[in-house]
């Protein structure tokens, strides 16, 4: 006689944190210059002039920008680095 085997109940549907990127989102300040807030995006993620502008206005005009996405671990370092430049960034989670 074998014991029954029990499998556990898992919901398939469930996305996991796995599935969905992350985002870093820069929020529009009263400080920073939008000439420095290309310049930044420039330096810390490499775009071109026209990409680091079209998101600067973007910041301005709308109030936030998605700059960019990746794994949590990625996007908790372009947080970081965006603090570092005084540019005030969020990260959340891509739905």
């Amino acid at each position: 006689m074998t014991a029954p085997i029990t499998t556990p109940d898992v919901d398939t549907n469930e996305s996991t944190a796995l599935d969905h990127p992350w985002k870093v989102i820069v929020w529009d300040d009263p400080i920073n210059l939008m000439s420095y807030v290309t310049f930044v995006f420039r330096k810390v993620f490499g775009y071109s002039e026209a990409k680091a502008n079209r998101l600067m206005m973007e910041v301005h005009l709308e109030g936030r920008s998605v700059v960019a996405t990746g794994n949590r671990e990625k996007a908790e370092l372009d947080v970081f680095r965006l603090h570092e430049h005084g540019l005030w960034a969020t990260l959340e989670q891509d739905s």
